[in-house]
């Protein structure tokens, strides 16, 4: 009798813990709204560039500068490494590793051709004299391409880190939920790029 009453005391004040995913959950949880502040940011700097985008100051303005054939040819970089990164993801579910790792790298070359398209865009713009000094539209201009751009590189380094990890460790599941998390994160930038070609590059083409 004693020993079942010491059992019924064991399963009434230390229940057995339930299989769960509260720290992927909150992983999960804390990086939407990590998302979702980016989004305040970027949404801030595409409101000053809508109120600063005209403000010339007697300089050149998007058609004198901006080399349309050039940023199409960056935006498909970016698209093709969103594509690319789904590749990765799939191959992930699908518990292949190499595969996985092979797609990661490709898509982590579209984005370095991504940004060295991007640098040398800012460098033919100084070269040419329409530095951010030149005009509030330069500088809402450079303020939020470079900001992407920023982001960009901050999401190769942590795809870089990743591939090494899979490497290392395999498709683990806080490996899958890191990888889960980048994915958001890239496709994020790739919405926001599309917005910025589409507001500052192909708007300020039509003015």
């Amino acid at each position: 009798m004693s020993a079942q009453m010491a059992e019924y005391d064991r399963d009434l004040f230390h229940p057995e813990e339930e299989p769960h995913h509260a720290e992927g959950s909150s992983t999960m949880l804390g990086f939407w709204i990590y998302l979702m502040s980016d989004c305040l940011i970027f949404a801030m700097l595409f409101a000053t560039y809508g109120v600063l985008g005209t403000s010339y100051a007697g300089g050149p303005g998007p058609k004198e500068l901006f080399e349309l054939p050039l940023v199409a040819l960056n935006t498909s970089m970016l698209l093709f490494s969103s594509i690319t990164y789904g590749f990765a993801m799939l191959n992930m579910t699908e518990g292949k590793q190499r595969a996985t790792l092979v797609w990661l790298g490709v898509t982590g070359l579209f984005g370095a051709a991504f940004l060295g398209i991007e640098l040398y865009e800012f460098y033919h713009l100084i070269h040419e004299g329409a530095t951010p000094q030149s005009s509030a539209f330069l500088s809402s201009f450079f303020t939020l391409v470079g900001t992407h751009g920023l982001h960009v590189t901050f999401g190769i380094i942590w795809l870089v880190t990743l591939m090494v990890q899979v490497a290392r460790k395999g498709l683990i599941t806080a490996n899958r939920r890191r990888l889960m998390c980048l994915s958001l994160f890239w496709h994020f930038l790739d919405v926001i790029w599309i917005g910025v070609f589409t507001f500052v590059y192909l708007m300020g083409m039509l003015r």
